[in-house]
């Protein structure tokens, strides 16, 4: 007899997702009976780690992520990280367990309350099934609702008694579903974009992380050079879409309304792809376009260009748009731009590193292809201008700017792409949010290099408390802590660097190696 477990594993099974990131608790111990030997369970401390780790392996791999959480306690856990997935794209489907159909009404503990609306509105859909034979109905559903552009996090709670159940008749049909999208612009909407590009006397082009998400990138590339436009990456960057040493790249737009003004001003139409329009953070009031300057907004996301303040949005698939509009666009007779000037060296004076001296040397060592994990918010600048990435899927960052992403995330993504090396470089005061990632790494040896920037305090709030002249706020420091001894204790190979050529010894050591080691770097605060 086919139960609603086998029915949900041969779903799982069919649709990819044999990887279960997870910490269970009672609630979840029936789904877990029976531990199919073709699927790999990745334990994680805390349910923060656990949701980060499933969202780096879902950015890095373009595909969903599984997830179970330990019913309403651990969905909490782990709503911190499920801020970033929200923001990035990253199509999470989450499963919580419940308690049993006949003891949640009297809320008996581990009772998950109203459970779909815990987790809104950070989830794309959420829903508790109605009967146990729904059960893989609504998984597949689950499935192909986080796959589907834009995507997302969902969330499934489950009773656990609904897995011993008898499967529905004709639950065979669920695994072999497959849900494609469709979204080229009509004829009429591309010859209106190109007319509009086609006549704009200096536009400019601003991507967004849905460019590399798409694995666009290229495209992106093919249309600026087409066109002959400057690239920008749009502000709150959380994936590189550009490579960063291309002759057309200029870096990556403030997240403040007068910030983006002043940079565009020169242009009279500006074209984002792939971003909201705008992630802005600093609160820097201004006009949100130059005076007359227009913008088209190309998007994934119906609620992006909803809600934009300015311009004109086409919701379509972001892969055929771009390729249409290269085919479509004529010849530029513009001159093409000047690469921007690589960054100077900086002089060490003794003591403390300076982070770009720490970036210019992963820069020299990494390989060309290594994929950057970065949770440093004060070094933000200095490493767009100092550290090259040009293949798709090479950077990630807290879509949300929730603390907690990097170490697990890292840990997510060296489990996808395990042919690229994973450097997770990672601010101390965010790596506390999710220590426990190095226990993960250690046990299921995933080989992250760890850099952990340690200058004792919250680097970005130090710079935050001057813009708001907030200079005697409490609780911005971070003394005391013992990377090393922290990363020993969990099983990762661990060592302090404290010097340029002790930094470059332990990373050509750690990259060589196929084991995790976190690199301890005492460094100077500077600005984001």
């Amino acid at each position: 007899m086919k139960t609603v477990h086998s029915a949900s594993y041969d779903i799982l099974r069919q649709q990819g997702l044999t990887t279960v990131f997870g910490n269970p608790g009672s609630n979840e111990l029936p789904f877990l009976k029976g531990f199919p030997e073709d699927f790999r369970y990745i334990l994680g401390l805390h349910e923060g780690a656990v949701v980060g780790m499933a969202d780096g392996f879902a950015l890095a791999s373009g595909q969903p992520a599984f997830v179970n959480l330990h019913a309403a306690a651990g969905t909490g856990n782990g709503m911190g990280a499920l801020t970033n997935a929200w923001y990035s794209h990253s199509p999470l489907v989450i499963t919580a367990g419940q308690q049993v159909r006949s003891m949640i009404g009297v809320e008996a503990m581990l009772a998950n309350v109203d459970a779909p609306q815990l987790p809104k509105p950070l989830v794309k859909w959420s829903a508790e099934p109605a009967c146990a034979e729904d059960v893989p109905r609504a998984l597949s559903q689950a499935i192909h609702m986080a796959n589907q552009a834009p995507k997302g996090p969902v969330y499934l709670s489950i009773p656990y008694d609904d897995w011993a159940r008898p499967a529905p008749a004709g639950v065979e049909h669920l695994a072999r579903r497959q849900v494609a999208t469709a979204g080229l612009p009509s004829a009429a909407q591309l010859r209106s974009l190109v007319q509009r590009l086609a006549a704009a006397r200096n536009p400019v082009l601003v991507l967004g992380p849905d460019v590399d998400g798409s694995r666009s990138n290229h495209l992106a590339v093919q249309l600026a050079e087409k066109l002959r436009m400057p690239a920008w990456v749009a502000p709150s960057a959380s994936r590189c879409p550009f490579p960063t040493r291309h002759p057309s790249f200029r870096g990556v737009l403030p997240a403040a309304i007068a910030g983006i003004s002043r940079c565009l001003a020169d242009h009279d139409l500006i074209l984002v792809v792939g971003a909201p329009v705008f992630r802005y953070h600093q609160f820097a009031p201004g006009d949100y376009l130059p005076a007359g300057t227009e913008l088209l907004h190309i998007t994934c996301d119906p609620g992006e260009a909803a809600r934009a303040p300015m311009g004109d949005a086409l919701v379509g698939d972001i892969v055929e748009t771009l390729q249409a509009l290269v085919w479509a666009l004529p010849d530029c007779d513009r001159p093409q731009p000047q690469a921007l000037p690589p960054a100077a060296p900086v002089e060490e004076l003794g003591g403390l590193l300076r982070p770009e001296t720490v970036f210019d040397v992963i820069d020299e060592l990494a390989p060309k292809d290594a994929i950057y994990v970065k949770e440093s918010t004060s070094t933000v600048g200095a490493f767009w201008q100092r550290v090259e990435m040009r293949e798709p899927g090479s950077y990630y960052f807290p879509a949300a700017g929730g603390l907690g992403f990097g170490l697990p995330a890292a840990v997510g993504v060296q489990l996808a792409r395990p042919e690229r090396r994973v450097i997770g470089v990672i601010g101390d005061g965010s790596a506390n949010y999710g220590i426990t990632a190095l226990w993960t790494a250690a046990q299921y040896q995933i080989p992250v290099v760890f850099i952990i920037l340690k200058n004792g305090t919250y680097g970005a709030l130090r710079w935050f408390a001057g813009v708001l002249q907030v200079s005697d706020a409490p609780g911005l420091d971070v003394p005391g802590l013992d990377f090393c001894a922290i990363g020993r204790g969990y099983g990762v190979h661990s060592v302090q660097a404290n010097t340029r050529e002790a930094f470059a010894q332990a990373l050509s050591e750690a990259l060589a190696g196929d084991r995790p080691v976190l690199i301890e770097v005492p460094t100077l605060t500077i600005e984001p």
